[in-house]
């Protein structure tokens, strides 16, 4: 998940962009403020209490090494908690995820494997500079490349329309044998959905993000497996989103 913030009644413009910013940087200078003062380790000495956990959280926003000490992924809680216990009840468990951040390193602690594609080259250098002590993770650069072919895989967000992300997209080949778990939270997630189901073990849990934006709603009811959606607060954000949970409990779709 990256910073999306929700401003209604506006378009996307540059004055919006300095209003998510500013508050990004406004939350980000609280939190040092509350470390500064002593408040910081009270909190995270309490942080098993979600509602405090959440509300330290926000002064995490869009800053990769505190949300990693926060340990947790930009998902809903109530997402965080079912794919905990997921991953408890699967031991050695191989997980592939689309989209790299502090959730890679979350799941690093609680599976066996994880293999995480980057299509950003900016985003990608940050977090290898992360995980270099994380030997089970397996960061991988696929960035998405200038339009060659007659049909191309491209995102709908804007200014990507002339990109082609196919080898971001089949990077969950490079893996071989199914995956157990596999997290879609990057750029074409649709599409991602799409693969990923050829790619999951029997008894495998597909995590879809942000799925109640509605380009995503179809991918996910054309996926012919069962859907689980979580909805309420993310660590970080000032607003509720929604997490999807798809099994398939019959054997792939």
């Amino acid at each position: 998940m990256r910073l999306n913030f929700k401003v209604s009644g506006m378009r996307k413009s540059s004055f919006e962009t300095r209003i998510k910013w500013t508050y990004v940087k406004t939350l980000q200078s609280i939190g040092r403020l509350v470390d500064f003062i002593g408040l910081g380790a009270f909190l995270r000495a309490h942080q098993n209490r979600r509602w405090v956990h959440w509300l330290y959280s926000l002064t995490a926003i869009h800053d990769v090494d505190r949300m990693i000490a926060l340990d947790v992924p930009w998902w809903t809680y109530a997402a965080i908690d079912k794919v905990d216990q997921f991953l408890s009840n699967h031991k050695g468990a191989r997980v592939f995820e689309y989209g790299s951040g502090a959730s890679t390193v979350w799941l690093s602690k609680r599976a066996l494997s994880v293999t995480s594609v980057e299509h950003d080259n900016g985003w990608y250098k940050i977090l290898e500079s992360r995980l270099i002590d994380r030997k089970n993770i397996d960061l991988m650069l696929r960035p998405p490349k200038s339009v060659h072919t007659q049909m191309p895989i491209v995102s709908k967000k804007s200014g990507y329309a002339d990109l082609d992300f196919t080898d971001y997209l089949y990077a969950v080949k490079d893996g071989g044998q199914p995956y157990d778990l596999i997290i879609i939270d990057g750029r074409i997630r649709s599409d991602c959905l799409r693969v990923a189901i050829q790619h999951l073990s029997k008894n495998g849990m597909i995590v879809f993000d942000n799925s109640a934006r509605d380009r995503y709603q179809s991918a996910i009811q054309r996926s012919g497996g069962l859907i689980d959606c979580q909805k309420g607060f993310v660590p970080s954000l000032p607003y509720r989103d929604e997490t999807t949970l798809i099994t398939f409990p019959k054997g792939q779709s």
